[in-house]
């Protein structure tokens, strides 16, 4: 079993000061693994990246709030996330993985602990696809607490799950941009479908993970700023749905990013100060706290 970086050890501060309330929308704590072991079925081992490293993190970035994503390291045990959640419960929210046994009571908890919302990985080096009709009878089961699905697709996912995507019953957001890679231009199949697909209302994206379909690395000029034209689009496609978020500690990408630099790019993704303020604040306020 492969195992993977630790984050930047020394992120810069950034330049660009984020909108009071901004939220990092998609970030993970992992272990530590003596208290939170990691899952069995895990597809690599992570250093522990926990609790305390992301809030030192984000005191140097300037984010007040935040939406922990659990990582398949974890697989269904959600009790680090939830643990870092109680410790700030009005800034903290989560989007857990749950298996289909998971009672009603079980979710009901799950929210009263500050979880809006379940994830279901489809990525090749993930495990691939989750059993369809289970997706959609958690989605069925999750709708009266008024949460949403997140959604971790591979680019050629977009065209394969489309017709799937038109059947679920609440709204659903997709990770890091589709992984539409740069190097495939703007005008691939996938950044189309994922155009076309921010037309419905149920459909919000991350604009996140620049680093990941990047072409280029942190030493040419500005990080990833070859990343910027995809995420223009789709907040011009769709802003009152776009979100944004770190990705922190950043596991399984090709080199280690630094994070003040991944916050510099936000001024590039729109030229307007409103909308930056909809993508980091009104957006995730909307999603993930709404009660």
């Amino acid at each position: 079993m492969k195992t993977i970086a630790p984050p930047h050890p020394n992120p810069s501060r950034p330049t660009f000061r984020l909108p009071a309330g901004a939220c990092d929308a998609h970030c993970h704590v992992f272990g530590p693994g003596d208290v939170f072991p990691y899952s069995d079925n895990r597809r690599y081992t992570p250093p522990d990246a926990p609790a305390a490293k992301l809030r030192a993190l984000h005191e140097l970035l300037g984010i007040e709030r935040v939406v922990l994503v659990q990582a398949s390291v974890h697989g269904h045990d959600n009790r680090a996330m939830l643990d870092a959640i109680a410790q700030s419960p009005d800034t903290y929210r989560g989007v857990a993985m749950v298996g289909a046994g998971i009672t009603d009571a079980e979710l009901a908890a799950l929210h009263k602990a500050g979880v809006r919302s379940v994830r279901f990985n489809f990525v090749q080096h993930l495990g691939g696809a989750p059993d369809l009709p289970t997706v959609l009878r958690m989605a069925e089961r999750i709708r009266p607490l008024g949460w949403h699905l997140v959604l971790h697709l591979d680019a050629d996912d977009l065209v394969t799950y489309r017709a799937f995507l038109d059947t679920l019953p609440v709204p659903f957001v997709i990770d890091h941009m589709g992984r539409t890679m740069v190097e495939h231009g703007l005008d691939q199949k996938a950044c189309e479908m994922m155009l076309e697909l921010m037309r419905d209302e149920r459909a919000w994206v991350k604009v996140s993970g620049a680093e990941r379909i990047s072409q280029t690395l942190s030493t040419q000029g500005q990080p990833y700023a070859d990343a910027v034209p995809f995420a223009r689009r789709l907040i011009e496609a769709a802003p009152d749905r776009v979100l944004w978020g770190t990705d922190w500690p950043h596991p399984n990408v090709r080199e280690m990013p630094d994070d003040g630099k991944l916050v510099d790019l936000l001024p590039l993704f729109s030229d307007d100060p409103t909308q930056l303020r909809k993508l980091l604040v009104d957006n995730p306020s909307r999603l993930y706290w709404y009660d």
